[in-house]
């Protein structure tokens, strides 16, 4: 009696639909189970260039790896895993069995983070080895290990290997990233703005068949400029909340390096990271200071940082999936060259909020503190032109007045609507300065009509 063997059975399936991932994965395991681990290795790859990013194949190809004696590249893909948000315990499991023998107290971390989230993985054969006393559940887990490939110990293959999986940087300087919860419902006014995130960011992400039908590629820049304190933070965490994608804030102090090479190595890494992540909202704050203008720049080394920023975003290697946001309060100040299509290519301005939205504000702020019949509408309208940062000012500027005549030996009291009055009195709005800055530019730098928004903002508040 002839045995049927289950994997032509599979093979037979894909070819009705090459595509079905959980198919080929299944026939890629059946391989490796069966010692075939060559044929294995080729499913697993076809997979993942379906789904780059699914932690099974990854745990898969990883453990093929293994099987064929080729440990470093093993641990270039377990390092894969463990950068994804919530890695699964097999994946710790096998980086213990990979570094067991050369990085043991790395390995028993490893060990134990993988028997402290799922039990029936525990290896006593292992935990011997690893040595009682560093096999046990608690010990901080490491990042995982990155080799530099400019130092020349990386084989061909593995060097390969980190360039397929986008693993060519240096994990232990990575960005933490988030999965924001926040959505733009929670976000106050700024309806246009919104919109444009919409169309821009968005929709592309939830339906790239559409879009791809038009040739509109997922993914692109918008750079939002206006006084500090209106919100962009908030909006660009709000525009990640909405796809459900990886948010990374990128402040300056997280770039710019003393050393020549250094920052753009690290824009570099940023990127990739994004990259590694998609889809996912890369956010930059305060951008002039990486992108400020070349022309009023002496020194070589910032130019180089921003031919190196607009490499990034022209997508040496694909940016698809990677929506990249950006925030400014001096948008005169940034190089042209970044608002050229495909780049920055959407300038937003970013307005105070309305009275809608800061009454909306006002609540939040009040959220958590004893209040009494407070109007927020009322106060929202005594408070024309202030940011979001004022109207916390205002907040706090009412908490601290009833603080001290709680400390004075008053009967603590509830916030009124007459105390944040009071308090939006000694408030001044900080958007002043800024405008007074903008409307020169507005009015006499605004050929292209790029500050039309804030000479009509301006207009309306007259």
């Amino acid at each position: 009696m002839s045995v049927i063997d289950p994997t032509a059975q599979l093979r037979s399936a894909l070819l009705v639909s090459p595509g079905n991932v959980p198919l080929r994965t299944l026939l890629a395991d059946s391989l490796r189970v069966r010692g075939r681990i060559e044929e294995a290795e080729h499913e697993y790859r076809v997979a993942l260039d379906i789904a780059p990013h699914d932690p099974a194949l990854l745990l898969g190809l990883a453990e093929t790896f293994r099987l064929s004696g080729r440990p470093g590249p093993a641990v270039v893909v377990v390092e894969r895993i463990l950068a994804l948000p919530e890695p699964p315990a097999q994946a710790y499991l096998l980086g213990a069995r990979l570094l067991v023998d050369t990085d043991p107290d790395a390995a028993a971390a490893r060990y134990a983070r993988a028997v402290a989230l799922d039990g029936s993985l525990a290896d006593p054969d292992l935990a011997g080895r690893l040595g009682a006393d560093r096999s046990q559940p608690g010990l901080a887990l490491p990042r995982p290990p990155a080799d530099d490939p400019d130092e020349g110990d990386l084989d061909g293959e593995l060097r390969a290997l980190r360039d397929e999986l986008g693993l060519n940087f240096d994990w232990t300087a990575a960005i933490e990233a988030e999965r924001p919860m926040v959505r733009f419902v929670e976000v106050g006014g700024m309806e246009r703005v919104k919109d444009e995130i919409r169309m821009k960011i968005i929709e592309p992400l939830r339906r790239p068949e559409l879009f791809r039908t038009y040739g509109k590629a997922v993914g692109g820049g918008i750079l939002m400029y206006g006084p500090p304190g209106c919100g962009k933070t908030h909006l660009a965490r709000a525009t990640a909340g909405e796809v459900n994608a990886e948010f990374i804030s990128v402040g300056i102090d997280q770039v710019l390096d003393m050393w020549i090479g250094s920052s753009e190595r690290n824009l570099h890494a940023v990127f990739e990271q994004a990259r590694q992540l998609r889809p996912c909202v890369l956010f930059f704050d305060e951008v002039d200071a990486l992108g400020a203008s070349r022309a009023e720049m002496r020194a070589g080394a910032g130019r180089q940082l921003i031919n190196q920023f607009l490499s990034e975003l022209d997508g040496a290697r694909s940016n698809e999936g990677v929506l990249v946001l950006a925030a400014t309060n001096a948008p005169w100040s940034v190089d042209s060259a970044f608002r050229r299509p495909g780049r920055f290519d959407r300038l937003l301005f970013v307005p105070p909020p309305d009275a809608v939205a800061r009454a909306a504000i006002l609540k939040v702020h009040c959220r958590d503190r004893p209040v009494a019949d407070v109007d927020y509408e009322r106060v929202a309208e005594r408070t024309p032109n202030f940011s979001g940062a004022d109207l916390m000012a205002v907040v706090d500027c009412a908490v601290e007045g009833k603080l001290r005549d709680a400390l004075r030996g008053a009967e603590p009291t509830a916030l009124t609507t007459n105390d944040l009055l009071a308090a939006a009195r000694q408030v001044r709005p900080s958007t002043h300065e800024w405008f007074a800055s903008a409307r020169n530019y507005a009015t006499y730098a605004n050929q292209a009509g790029t500050y039309d928004d804030v000479l009509t903002y301006l207009e309306g508040r007259r």
